[in-house]
């Protein structure tokens, strides 16, 4: 598998993206994976939209999926140069600011547009290794193949269980570590609830612990489609050190800073999110706290 992973990330873009709308028309017209399930996401999301409007969203969530898929393949093996012409950054004074510093970053990315191109394209940008958290793989060949790939430039994929003794192992040395924040957290593990999109949604807290921790700002690295394959990325503070013992400067948790821009980014093109994950897997306890479009509820 891992062979022919990397005979296919050499396949020309051009000729990838007609295997990704024939994967996008199995999935989405004959498959229905979680159509049922994204739809009514989109609907509780956006109750203002027309029918006609969610559907769009809903097929061009679909689409865009398959064209990501793609070009994530593409990009396993793409050298620095044509990754550059393909992802912009807008601003890199964020990442310069702690380089100079000899200070580390945390970098916090929802899934939503091409989120598999911003660490190599972030590695061949900066001057600063680049670690990023991730999901072990079952097949282990294609766990290999995705740390071979998404290494090349310097980083180093970590996988989630391993996080806490490479950051202690690593805490001297500045780096930035790139986590991608609008997953799940496990229903028994600590959260913060915050309303999104409609709906009480569930955050990890673990990058405001790692932000806390090393004293490191955190930034949200947004990205936007510009064209077909073609991406702009800019980096938008959400906290800077010095922290207090319990949030950052304004008393504003960090994750609903996160929730806030990412709902933002979501209302301005919902079809670049990844709606087909489990966003909601469980209802909020009625003594969690809530923040975020609503008043705190009481402990």
């Amino acid at each position: 598998m891992r062979h022919l992973l990397k005979l296919l990330s050499l396949v020309p873009l051009p000729v990838l993206y007609p295997v990704g709308w024939v994967i996008y028309v199995i999935v989405f017209h004959v498959l229905r994976w979680r159509r049922d399930q994204v739809a009514n996401d989109i609907a509780l999301a956006f109750p203002d939209r027309t029918a006609a409007e969610r559907a769009r969203i809903l097929r061009q969530s679909y689409r865009n999926l398959a064209d990501v898929v793609m070009e994530a393949l593409w990009g396993f093996s793409a050298g620095a140069e044509a990754l550059a012409r393909r992802v912009s950054f807008e601003n890199t004074d964020p990442i310069d600011a702690a380089v100079a510093a000899r200070q580390s970053v945390v970098l916090l990315t929802p899934h939503f547009c091409n989120w598999e191109w911003l660490l190599p394209a972030g590695g061949a940008c900066f001057g600063l290794p680049i670690d990023a958290v991730y999901q072990r793989q079952r097949v282990a060949s294609i766990d290999r193949f995705l740390r071979e790939a998404r290494s090349r430039f310097g980083g180093m994929p970590i996988p989630r269980e391993d996080f806490i003794y490479e950051l202690m192992n690593r805490a001297g040395t500045p780096r930035g570590y790139a986590l991608i924040a609008d997953q799940t957290p496990p229903r028994e593990g600590r959260k913060h609830w915050s309303r999104f999109l409609n709906r009480d949604t569930a955050f990890f807290v673990g990058a405001e612990k790692v932000a806390h921790f090393l004293d490191s700002p955190v930034l949200y690295v947004a990205m936007r489609r510009v064209a077909r394959g073609r991406y702009a990325v800019r980096l938008i503070p959400l906290a800077l050190p010095p922290f207090d013992r319990d949030s950052g400067a304004d008393d504003t948790p960090i994750m609903e800073r996160f929730a806030r821009q990412l709902e933002a980014e979501i209302r301005d093109s919902p079809a670049d999110w990844l709606w087909l994950q489990k966003r909601w897997k469980y209802p909020k306890p009625e003594s969690a706290e809530v923040t975020g479009n609503r008043r705190r509820g009481k402990r």
